[in-house]
């Protein structure tokens, strides 16, 4: 005679079986919800926009074009004029921002006196709002009135008109995102340099190494990866840059000839300057593509690098 399991709580083994199976789905389709809603959806309309004709005033009104919007694009001095000063004014801050991240971060590393109140006050420039800040720096560069200039007239040097000057008004504007995010890097290094074992620096200690040669030949490779992942970030966000450009003359225009104009400044311009919401969701998605080449030349370099460390 065999004996056969209740119908109700065959049902209930097989209802926890597919529970089972299927919770770990449910638990992240929030996110790829509101990932499909508000990133891939816009992404993909955005790329249909961009081959139509669109103006802001008529949005329902849309007529085909192909790729006239991006041969337009091309066939654009101010283009490239802006792509040019994304990239200029992207080394001018990141380069400095990560180096004084890195140095900052080393010494926040040793045993200070005060230190957690030092590793709180790194992150109040990143706390602080970007309208606020730039308009705090705008007001520091200042051509009549500025304290920049002040401290330059001191040492004996003329003023600087820094919002109509072609590298004088990107090193303002630089100089804003360097004070807003080498707090913020110098933290990520900070918690990738507690990561590396002591061990590590006792022995190059024992073997007589300096400070110095202790950052180098143990700190340095140890955040590798950490470095890595600082450089695609603001590689992203420097190729995004809009806030700190706009505000610090109020125009989209990027300066009176455009000298610190940059691709998000000139996105902005062409959708809701002009209107044209087509050729604007164009240099959308070059913006997009950018991003991708940068990212991938970066980790293409790294993985490069890591196999003539492998050879060795």
């Amino acid at each position: 005679m065999t004996l056969h399991a209740p119908p109700a709580a065959a049902r209930g083994a097989t209802y926890r079986r597919l529970w089972r199976a299927a919770s770990p789905y449910a638990y992240i389709a929030p996110f790829f919800t509101l990932f499909a809603a508000f990133g891939l959806f816009p992404l993909l309309y955005t790329a249909f926009v961009s081959l139509y004709r669109v103006e802001l005033q008529t949005p329902g009104d849309m007529q085909w074009r192909g790729l006239a919007n991006y041969t337009a694009l091309f066939t654009d001095d101010f283009f490239w004029l802006s792509l040019r000063n994304t990239f200029t004014i992207g080394v001018l801050s990141t380069v400095p921002q990560l180096v004084m991240a890195l140095g900052l971060a080393h010494l926040l590393n040793y045993k200070l006196r005060g230190r957690t109140f030092f590793r709180t006050a790194m992150l109040l420039p990143y706390a602080t709002s970007v309208a606020a800040a730039t308009l705090v720096f705008a007001q520091l560069f200042g051509r009549d009135f500025g304290l920049v200039n002040h401290l330059l007239g001191v040492v004996g040097f003329g003023p600087v008109d820094w919002q109509t000057g072609t590298v004088a008004s990107q090193v303002a504007v630089s100089t804003i995102v360097i004070w807003r995010w080498t707090g913020y890097n110098a933290l990520i290094y900070l918690a990738g340099m507690q990561s590396i074992p002591t061990e590590l620096y006792e022995a190059a200690e024992m073997d007589g190494a300096s400070r110095w040669r202790q950052f180098v030949h143990v700190t340095l490779p140890g955040l590798r990866p950490t470095i890595v992942f600082t450089v695609v970030v603001s590689t992203i966000g420097a190729t995004q840059f809009f806030g700190e450009p706009l505000l610090f003359e109020g125009s989209v225009s990027g300066g009176i000839s455009h000298q610190y104009q940059t691709l998000g400044l000139y996105l902005y311009e062409q959708g809701w300057g002009f209107f044209h919401l087509g050729r604007a969701a164009a240099v959308a998605w070059v913006m997009f593509l950018l991003i991708l080449v940068l990212v991938g030349v970066n980790a293409l370099v790294v993985r490069r690098r890591a196999r003539k460390e492998a050879v060795r």
